[in-house]
């Protein structure tokens, strides 16, 4: 492995941030007393450009009020002279990051101050910014910077991007898959040896978020999540929707063997916990129903430990998932998933009749 310079000679960071003069707004920092104007500001810009979705004051009161934010030191909200918010700036940064440490911008420019260069400055600031906090970290790892951008953004977003040196590094597909036959077309999905489909549950949770943590080891970008994470941003989460698969009598002893189990794991078998091997876990974003023009149910996470790649415990809880979606009259099944997937998600997917609707990209700079 190449030897790494310190991070915070790689993150170069500048001693103070730029200014954001254009547009004569006022600046200061976000609090939770702004989670209306963000909202309102979110849904106008996303309206604007077209994107597939809606914001709740929910997502937005939980997203600034993570524990682990920063609000006073990392937003930046730009007011113009009657008071309206014109402008957003944040960077986000999480806690369990382990092999690399990141920080991620996101915010934007009200679609009526547009052209003033505003959003040039905005991004100039996020990376002055997601530089400094990476280089106060302290953490000796390889560095990202990122941000998202819909494939049908307006070019001058992604324009934007590559001039401040960021690189499209991922695509993301946004996929339906219909459900206007019901749960007639749906597979059943039959679990061998000691697999066993339930119910998500309190009981099940923390053992899910160990599951996930070894499914996505070997995916680009995945970082480990800790419970804090895991359970943070769930206003539209629908447990009634989801679904794990238990081992009801793993081989702990070679589970404990396998130098890849983490100490959180090996800690849970030694207890006794009980091992989730696969998951689905669901939300109901009601608010995109109509921008969408359809109802549906969104599988936010779906994995299979390593171990367990190959028995269809992922396939039947998605299985499971759509037909409790296609129940409740949900008119289809979406997910996002990222295009090289190592696990062979997207063949999974195709042969469940997903097909693509919308399209995503990560940029970034890589420290």
């Amino acid at each position: 492995m190449q030897q790494l310079s310190p991070i915070a000679a790689r993150a170069a960071a500048p001693a103070t941030l730029p200014a954001i003069t254009a547009g004569a707004l006022t600046w200061r920092p976000a609090s939770l007393d702004d989670v209306s104007r963000v909202t309102a500001l979110n849904n106008t810009m996303a309206e604007a450009d077209g994107a597939p979705y809606r914001e709740t004051e929910d997502e937005t009161r939980e997203e600034l009020g993570a524990p682990w934010r920063d609000l006073e030191h990392d937003s930046l909200l730009g007011f113009d002279a009657v008071g309206e918010l014109r402008a957003a700036a944040f960077v986000a940064t999480f806690p369990g990051d382990v092999t690399t440490v990141r920080a991620f911008a996101f915010g934007g420019v009200h679609p009526a101050r547009r052209g003033e260069g505003i959003g040039r400055e905005v991004l100039a600031w996020q990376l002055a910014r997601a530089r400094q906090v990476l280089a106060a970290s302290g953490r000796e790892l390889p560095g990202r910077i990122g941000t998202y951008a819909e494939d049908d953004d307006p070019a001058p977003r992604h324009r934007m991007y590559l001039h401040a040196g960021l690189e499209p590094r991922r695509y993301f597909s946004d996929l339906k898959r219909p459900l206007t036959n019901g749960a007639a077309d749906i597979p059943e999905v039959a679990l061998t040896g000691s697999l066993r489909l339930v119910p998500f549950s309190d009981e099940v949770d923390d053992a899910t978020r160990l599951a996930h943590n070894d499914a996505f080891r070997d995916h680009w970008g995945s970082q480990p999540q800790t419970m804090e994470q895991w359970t943070s941003g769930r206003s539209e989460f629908a447990p009634e929707w989801s679904f794990v698969v238990v081992d009801d009598e793993p081989d702990v002893a070679a589970l404990l063997a396998d130098d890849e189990t983490d100490a959180s794991t090996r800690a849970a078998l030694e207890a006794g916990a009980p091992l989730v091997v696969a998951y689905a876990l669901n939300s109901r974003f009601a608010a995109d129903f109509p921008v969408r023009g359809y109802s549906f149910g969104y599988t936010d996470v779906l994995g299979t430990r390593r171990a367990y790649r190959g028995r269809k415990g992922a396939l039947a809880a998605l299985a499971e998932s759509m037909r409790v979606f296609a129940k409740d009259g949900m008119e289809a099944a979406v997910l996002d998933v990222d295009t090289e997937n190592p696990s062979g998600a997207q063949g999974l997917y195709a042969s469940l009749g997903y097909t693509k609707e919308h399209g995503s990209t990560m940029y970034t700079i890589e420290l």
